[in-house]
């Protein structure tokens, strides 16, 4: 059976992964190795399932531990190279790499984000409420640098303009406004937790990535002096 679209990524993806991992001198037998490990790539079995454990819900895949690399070594057919699962895992690593830059960017970007939500919240509020109490609200705003001015506020018109990005801005009465942060406080709250979460995932992915080349490579070297010594 040929070999999926997502089998030839993850093959060719761990065939350069290694390629630019080995040490080049230019000689010409560095140039059959690289051939070589290229033309064992295009043949192996080796997708991206067999180094992984499935997904989370957000689509995060887990990496998978090898336990007897010598037995997951010939679970494919031919048996795969250290060189070529030393690759696959280095793939693997960049993406998780890739994943916990994005991922610490959201969560700046919420942490960020809440705050503001929080700010207008409990503006909006406390206008509210002096309009319930009949009261006038004197605020400073600013005219230009380092330069304010008093202002008197009419809350009687229970109006007040959100900005909602991209240079829009819309009239809400205080219940809509006090409605809409709510509900946009409580969703920027709970995506921060998913993304702290998956942060905290993707990072115990990296060290398994990490964990699984170390392993594969000592056991490559054990190995190779073992058939050494043999010979």
């Amino acid at each position: 059976m040929p070999p999926s679209e997502e089998e030839a990524k993850a093959t060719a993806a761990a065939a350069g992964a290694a390629a630019a991992a080995a040490p080049s001198s230019g000689s010409d037998e560095d140039a059959e190795k690289l051939k070589a490990l290229a033309e064992e790539a295009e043949n192996t079995s080796l997708s991206l399932e067999d180094i992984t454990d499935g997904k989370t819900d957000r689509g995060i895949p887990q990496a998978k531990f090898i336990d007897d690399i010598g037995k997951f070594v010939e679970s494919f057919s031919p048996p795969a190279s250290a060189e070529l699962l030393i690759g696959a895992y280095s793939d693997l690593f960049s993406k998780f790499k890739a994943y916990e830059q994005s991922l610490s960017q959201k969560r700046l970007t919420y942490q960020q984000k809440i705050p503001e939500i929080e700010k207008s919240l409990t503006l909006v509020k406390h206008l509210k409420a002096k309009q319930e109490e009949g009261e006038t609200v004197v605020t400073r705003y600013n005219l230009a640098d380092t330069v304010y001015t008093k202002a008197e506020l009419d809350v009687d018109s229970g109006i007040v303009n959100l900005w909602l990005g991209a240079n829009v801005m819309i009239e809400y009465t205080y219940d809509e406004a006090i409605e809409l942060l709510s509900s946009k406080e409580q969703k920027a709250k709970k995506d921060l937790e998913d993304v702290v979460q998956d942060l905290a995932f993707t990072r115990n992915q990296i060290i398994t990535a990490e964990v699984n080349i170390s392993r594969i490579y000592n056991w490559d070297v054990r190995n190779k002096r073992t058939q050494k010594v043999a010979s």
